[in-house]
């Protein structure tokens, strides 16, 4: 169970300039995060992320199709499932690999309720902030995977959308899966289109299904064609660093 309480003053430092020692404390805390998130992922492997819900139970229709996601993640492409490490539909995903033989991780976030860490992980670490936490999904990943979710789901379904849409990540597969769910949504972007907000080649972006085999399939044919993973030197433990894999 995740013992650490949110500060009621961390909010404090959207409230405009403050003293300048305060500030560069800031940063440096930042700074600190950001080096425990680097050095408890460094070894972790290339990562599918799987976005969702911290609400559903086990049983849900949600929860299992999760479940099956990080199980063909873990099985059908051979990779490391990573969620934001909480219950729902990032216990299902993690759960789902685990069941599997595959390796499971998780990127928590301190809240004061729902999210606590979930018992099918390998390896976790806990952070304060959410955009330090974002950064960490999104840097050790080479596909994206959204289930239904709430606000925390649709910021990282659209801000990833974002890093794709502008290019600022390579144009990563973001597969969307629940149809009923996100059919709203799905219209919504037709419209933008529509509209000339975003353009029409934005909509090839993302892939709509109900199918975790089509999920997966479709993750594998863009990695195969685009990327190339493959190991580094760096992801070898250094001693000196007291660093393990």
């Amino acid at each position: 169970m995740n013992k650490r309480i949110i500060d009621p003053k961390e909010s404090i430092f959207l409230d405009g300039p403050r003293e300048r020692h305060l500030e560069v404390f800031f940063a440096w805390r930042v700074f600190w995060e950001f080096i425990r998130g680097f050095r408890a992922l460094h070894f972790v492997g290339p990562c599918v992320t799987v976005f969702g819900s911290a609400r559903f139970k086990e049983g849900h229709r949600y929860y299992e199709e999760a479940r099956e996601v990080g199980r063909r993640i873990a099985t059908d492409l051979g990779m490391t499932v990573m969620t934001g490490g909480g219950p729902g539909v990032m216990e299902a995903a993690n759960r789902g690999a685990k069941e599997a033989g595959g390796p499971s991780v998780g990127c928590n976030i301190v809240l004061p309720h729902e999210q606590a860490e979930n018992p099918w992980l390998d390896k976790f670490v806990t952070i304060r902030y959410f955009f330090v936490r974002k950064v960490l999904l999104v840097k050790y990943s080479y596909a994206f995977v959204i289930m239904p979710g709430g606000f925390g789901t649709m910021d990282e379904f659209f801000e990833t959308l974002t890093l794709v849409q502008t290019k600022k990540i390579s144009n990563f597969p973001i597969v969307v899966m629940g149809m009923d769910y996100f059919r709203p949504i799905q219209e919504y972007l037709k419209f933008m289109a529509q509209e000339g907000t975003i353009s029409p080649e934005d909509l090839e972006l993302v892939l709509f299904t109900d199918d975790p085999a089509e999920a997966t399939a479709h993750i594998g044919r863009y990695i195969s064609t685009n990327f190339r993973i493959k190991k580094r030197r760096s992801y070898l433990p250094k001693w000196w660093l007291f660093e393990r894999a």
